[in-house]
């Protein structure tokens, strides 16, 4: 169990890293993800990979959020207005990214393509956890990934998002982002 943790540690820090932006409070992240990991009875986790992801991008979140709150409870947390500019800053081009990439995948993929791209290369999980949620095979879930990636990759558009739907795709994707609860409201995003 507590290899699983290792194994998949680089994948790990790269999705904390991306929450929290520092490369020390994405050491503190992995520190409690790590005791929370090792905690647990080995036999209730059916695949680690995409528990591990979600068990860390939830303490990045919340590390994240007690580090807004601290600087918001008044000037003794914060020793300069640089840094909450800077941390701005780096949320308002993170929100920027995160519309123009959901707006290529809105352009250039079909529902189903969005759905497999999204819970599998966003959000972590197995092809097959995938296929059972799609009603397609795993090998079609497969194939499906890789036309995905392939019309991403060329960036032509296929469809003509509204100014609607894509706001809708946002702000869906940023619910299961910042506090989803797994499985259930990845797929919510997606359909």
């Amino acid at each position: 169990m507590q290899d699983a943790f290792e194994q998949h540690r680089e994948m790990l820090f790269a999705a904390a890293y991306r929450i929290v932006g520092s490369r020390g409070d994405t050491e503190d992240v992995m520190q409690d993800a790590w005791l929370s990991w090792r905690e647990l009875d080995p036999d209730s986790i059916a695949d680690a990979r995409p528990y591990l992801y979600r068990v860390v991008t939830r303490q990045a979140i919340d590390h994240r959020r007690r580090l807004t709150t601290r600087r918001e409870a008044g000037p003794s947390a914060e020793p300069t207005a640089l840094g909450a500019e800077e941390d701005v800053a780096r949320e308002v081009e993170l929100a920027e990214a995160v519309s123009a990439g959901l707006h290529v995948v809105l352009q250039t993929l079909s529902p189903i393509e969005r759905a497999v791209f999204l819970l599998h290369d966003v959000f972590g999980f197995s092809h097959a956890e995938i296929a059972t949620s799609v009603g397609r095979t795993e090998r079609a879930v497969r194939q499906l990934a890789y036309r995905a990636r392939r019309h991403i990759r060329t960036r032509q558009p296929r469809y003509r998002p509204t100014v609607a739907q894509h706001q809708d795709a946002i702000a869906r994707f940023r619910s299961v982002s910042t506090g989803g609860s797994g499985a259930v409201q990845a797929r919510a995003c997606v359909s």
